[in-house]
């Protein structure tokens, strides 16, 4: 039975937004059996988000990185797992995922069909992609009873992560943040440039908040420094967080923040679970698929004919599914919000 297992081991996605859904399902299971232990595989990146998970009583990092074997690192992990765990929800589809709940011997395997697993898995789902139509929706799935999760009726708990305000603190005196009212902006998409809305619109826009009197911190990894620093050139007010802050201090300074800018990307949806006002911004990627789990979100998106693509680059060289998404659209939404917050009457 799916709900018999006290011990829970899952095993995590290798993306940072994925890993904040994935929380949606460890949130299931809590609810379900409160007296359950979940641990979770996880690359060591993500240790941080899920310390900010409070249903999560173990991390269990794995060193390999994105796309990598490391056979000799799984094996590592699994022979400390062995004993430890009654059951095994395997979130990835990929072959090598299965793999260390199988060498751990762990007596309940489940996940879906992929990749030839056929012998790693005990119980094998089939994904019906019409039934389970995002992402999150699959990973619950994983943990209810199979007629349950073929229905589709399920509930979705939407993530919540913990804020630390002592680091916020930290932080606000660290990169000399001021006092007016922040805005955070997330120009980065991993997934590539087909994601990203162009660079000069985050600079056109943060110049007018900056003048509306809100402060600007722009939200990224190391990748996104460049991109930053063309977001903020010339502006007062705006700060380049880009490379250097940590995953969990994001959770923080996106908590503190009145409202969020952001490309379809994983710091999205650690602004879903933090509860600030997002403005969603879908250009190759569907709302559809992977929406911020919130219900305090405006998602633009054009929905044009070519409209999604999911490809990395637009196939057709235009990328007019964000270069006309239009600044001022993205304003004026965020003013009305903003007067709405403050209980102001907008007029037409």
């Amino acid at each position: 039975m799916a709900n018999s297992a006290k011990r829970l081991l899952v095993v995590g996605p290798s993306w940072v937004g994925d890993m904040v859904m994935a929380q949606s399902l460890f949130m299931t299971l809590k609810a379900r059996q409160p007296d359950a232990t979940i641990g979770v595989v996880a690359p060591a990146w993500s240790q941080p988000i899920l310390e900010r998970m409070p249903e999560v009583d173990e991390v269990l990092p794995l060193a390999v990185g994105h796309g990598e074997f490391g056979l000799a690192n799984r094996r590592e992990l699994s022979s400390q797992l062995k004993g430890c765990f009654d059951r095994a929800i395997v979130l990835p589809r990929s072959w090598k995922a299965a793999l260390i709940p199988f060498m751990a011997r762990i007596p309940e395997r489940v996940g879906f069909l992929g990749e030839h697993r056929y012998g790693l898995l005990k119980e094998r789902r089939k994904l019906d992609k019409q039934v389970l139509d995002q992402t999150v929706k699959r990973f619950v799935s994983l943990g209810l009873p199979l007629d349950e999760a073929l229905s589709g009726d399920f509930p979705v708990p939407k993530p919540r992560l913990m804020i630390d305000r002592d680091n916020l603190v930290n932080l606000r005196l660290a990169h000399a943040l001021s006092s007016r009212p922040a805005i955070g902006m997330m120009p980065g998409a991993e997934y590539g440039p087909a994601k990203q809305w162009p660079l000069a619109y985050f600079h056109d826009l943060a110049a007018q908040l900056i003048n509306d009197g809100f402060e600007i911190r722009v939200l990224g990894g190391p990748k996104d420094h460049s991109a930053g620093e063309s977001i903020v050139k010339g502006l007062p007010h705006a700060h380049n967080l880009c490379g250097k802050t940590q995953l969990a201090d994001a959770v923080d300074l996106l908590a503190d923040c009145r409202q969020v800018v952001t490309n379809d990307s994983g710091l999205m949806h650690v602004a879903a679970a933090v509860g600030v006002r997002i403005h969603a911004l879908y250009g190759s990627s569907s709302p559809d698929y992977t929406p911020p789990l919130t219900n305090n979100a405006v998602i633009h998106y054009l929905g044009l004919y070519c409209s999604p693509c999911f490809k990395r680059v637009c196939p057709l060289g235009h990328t007019n599914c964000l270069n006309q998404l239009a600044v001022e659209q993205v304003y004026q939404a965020m003013r009305a919000d903003q007067q709405r917050a403050s209980g102001l009457i907008i007029n037409g």
